[in-house]
């Protein structure tokens, strides 16, 4: 199963270095990484998404706790919080299949970000599963670069992750 920590650091150089170290020492794979200066320039937010089970997401976030420069481990439960990623996708796109290509960013609410003679890439924002159907719904087509980047969580309600 795949859960979602967000993990609030200081903002120093060599933090990232320490917290990927963690999980490279333990053996655990990051599925996803992300890193932001949050509304205080002193502190940053990780959010970091693992595949494991529930005992290894507790170990991690002991883990996690004792690393100086971390401030507040949180994992959020299924529902409680808003996820997006970003993602560039370059297609193939010769003129006979442009409007096809055009009608299915609109369906899904990618843009069209640039077009060239034989591609088009689109920028979309959503989840990873949305993600999955864009994809999908382009692969006839030609798909030639995916560019991703992590994903980013905020939790839901007007809770804030560090309290």
């Amino acid at each position: 199963m795949k859960y979602t920590l967000s993990v609030l650091v200081e903002n120093h150089p060599g933090v990232l270095s320490k917290v990927s170290g963690l999980f490279s020492r333990r053996g655990f794979n990051i599925d996803s990484l992300a890193v932001g200066v949050t509304e205080d320039d002193n502190i940053s937010r990780m959010t970091i998404v693992v595949d494991g089970d529930e005992y290894v997401v507790e170990q991690l976030e002991k883990q996690l706790n004792k690393v100086i420069p971390v401030i507040k481990v949180r994992t959020f439960c299924e529902g409680e919080y808003i996820s997006r990623e970003l993602s560039l996708i370059k297609v193939n796109c010769p003129a006979k299949g442009r409007l096809d290509i055009m009608k299915i960013a609109e369906l899904m609410g990618a843009r069209i970000v640039d077009v060239s003679l034989n591609t088009m890439t689109l920028q979309f924002a959503d989840t990873l599963e949305r993600f999955e159907t864009l994809t999908d719904l382009l692969k006839p087509y030609g798909i030639r670069e995916i560019v991703r980047t992590g994903t980013v969580a905020i939790e839901k309600d007007s809770a804030l992750t560090r309290k």
